[in-house]
């Protein structure tokens, strides 16, 4: 409290310079006691006539969102008399209907999109200019490339790239990389890996696909190593986990470095057994750290047993390893409840979300019951044994394909659910969902609006290891240990995945007050590109465990 009483005797104009101790020393917290402290639900939309099957946040605040053209016609007629005709679909030829929107977070509005072919279980990134790129699909989309470049008018929509990869990619997984390219693995009966853009040299297809044998040994009969977890080191490897196993892979050089420990207990984790996954948030006052976090699955056969009517419980249990160790071991925790096709979002406060899914069956076609409609918030830095806090319910169930992302103002996006072949609507004991949801954690509850930071200025463009200012406003200002710089990059969210999203704490160097409620933070950019890698990001101020609304900025 030392600045606040100082403050009261210097002229307000009068820069008041802290010393900033060390940025390792933990945060407090502030949530208050009332019912906030479990979140809320708001209903955005009932309808927006497609199911959310994918998602990706976009740096003007604009959801891309796409479910599959084989569903049937959807709820939302393509506007301007265009119909979609493609011949190899294997529902509908002709479609006047759209498969895919974008959504104005601001606006709380959306408008149809135009795809072709079919995107069904398909995977995406964001390039470092901002630009979405799609890859893959079922059927006449396995190998087509689909991008889509933000726009503040109505412009915008995707453009298709017939062929590009070399490879099928269907339930393949997409990871962005320092040097810009796009990593895109795995795949149905796809034991290899390729990159977007491909390079120039190279005249044959397998010229430009890279063979994994990891991915073939983790193939059970089940499958179970669709959509593998992958997440870019700080080393410049990739982390990739497969069904019970994980690796390190110096994609450069085609070349598995290591070898990890077989996750506990068995039970699958990926696609149709279907866990979650993040890589907790990098600390650059804890340089050359990283650890990986993988939570529910669910059991050996459960697939098949759920694919004869049989939902067998899912797995309860989260396992964090620390993939920097020199000897790394899986640590197990519980959860409050079993969940299998839970989605893992980062919030800015570097707590983990897990959103979604069911507590019985696995993916695929009818093979699940007992929604879980209760979200849990995960706290890393927690005491162990009760790092988990469990969150008010959604009034809907959210089972296969459905998908959660974060939003700027610090909400979760929420949509999807249709857990059968086609749009079915009646008859069924849940029903194809084509609304739109939002979660706000508790952070967001209107008791914690005077430790708020409000972000009043601050570099658009941050370079590597250059240090930059954030001018923050709050009312009650907490001291300097309670603030924190963090940037996220938003996820490519479909099938429990998160594809891309990372935390990065920055180091911070100093905390200063310009005037009354008024404070300007000293941050420094990421140290590497393989700690960030070159794009848009959102930079969060948290103070007090709660944070800013986030501002987008362009590293480079």
């Amino acid at each position: 409290m030392l600045l606040t009483n100082m403050a009261t005797f210097f002229p307000l104009a009068l820069l008041l310079f802290l010393h900033h101790p060390s940025p390792a020393t933990p945060q407090t917290s502030s949530f208050s006691s009332s019912s906030g402290r479990q979140g809320e639900w708001r209903l955005l939309h009932a309808s927006i006539g497609i199911s959310a099957m994918h998602m990706q946040l976009l740096r003007n605040n604009k959801v891309v969102i796409f479910d599959r053209t084989d569903f049937g016609p959807s709820k939302l007629t393509l506007s301007g008399g265009h119909c979609r005709h493609d011949p190899a679909d294997t529902v509908l030829q002709n479609d006047c209907t759209a498969h895919s929107v974008l959504y104005d977070v601001g606006q709380n509005t959306f408008r149809p999109l135009m795809i072709q072919t079919d995107t069904w279980c398909s995977s995406g990134s964001v390039l470092s200019d901002g630009t979405l790129v799609q890859t893959g699909g079922y059927n006449d989309g396995d190998r087509v490339v689909r991008t889509l470049e933000p726009c503040d008018d109505n412009s915008c929509d995707w453009t298709e790239h017939p062929g590009y990869l070399s490879a099928r990619r269907w339930y393949a997984t997409n990871q962005i990389l320092p040097d810009g390219r796009i990593f895109i693995v795995g795949g149905r009966r796809q034991f290899d890996y390729e990159f977007y853009p491909r390079s120039s040299g190279g005249s044959s297809t397998s010229s430009h696909t890279f063979w994994l044998n990891f991915l073939r040994e983790t193939r059970d009969n089940d499958e179970n190593n669709l959509y593998p977890f992958v997440h870019l080191l700080p080393d410049g490897n990739l982390f990739i986990f497969a069904n019970t196993r994980a690796i390190s892979l110096d994609y450069k050089r085609n070349r598995v470095v290591k070898e990890f420990p077989s996750i506990p207990g068995g039970d699958p984790r990926n696609y149709p057994s279907s866990g979650s996954s993040v890589m907790l948030p990098i600390d650059e006052n804890r340089p050359n750290e990283a650890e990986v976090m993988i939570c529910g699955g669910a059991p050996p056969g459960a697939y098949s047993k759920a694919t004869h009517g049989s939902f067998v419980r899912a797995s309860s249990t989260c396992e964090r390893l620390k993939v920097t160790d020199k000897n790394p071991r899986w640590a197990m925790e519980s959860m409050p409840m079993a969940r299998v096709m839970g989605d893992m979002v980062i919030l800015p406060t570097g707590d983990v979300i897990i959103i979604n899914g069911a507590g019985a069956g696995t993916a695929g076609w009818e093979n699940a019951g007992k929604p879980v409609t209760r979200p849990v918030i995960y706290h890393p830095q927690g005491t162990e044994g009760s790092r988990f806090s469990v969150m008010s319910p959604s009034s809907r169930p959210r089972l296969y394909h459905s998908t959660a992302v974060l939003l700027a103002d610090g909400r979760i996006l929420v949509g999807g659910s249709n857990p059968h072949v086609f749009y079915n609507f009646t008859g069924v004991q849940y029903p194809t969902d084509l609304s739109l949801e939002a979660f706000s954690p508790p952070y967001l509850a209107a008791e914690n609006q005077q430790l708020r930071p409000k972000i009043e200025n601050a570099n658009e463009v941050l370079g590597y290891k250059k240090s930059f200012s954030v001018s923050f406003t709050v009312s009650s200002f907490l001291g300097p240990n309670s603030v924190s710089v963090r940037i996220v990059a938003p996820s490519f969210a479909t099938h429990s995945q998160g594809m891309n999203q990372r935390m990065v704490v920055l180091k911070t160097r100093d905390l200063r007050q310009a005037a009354a409620g008024a404070y300007r933070v000293t941050a420094v950019g990421p140290s590497a590109r393989e700690v960030a890698p070159p794009g848009w990001y959102l930079l969060f101020v948290v103070h007090a465990g709660i944070p800013s609304s986030g501002m987008w900025v362009k590293i480079q």
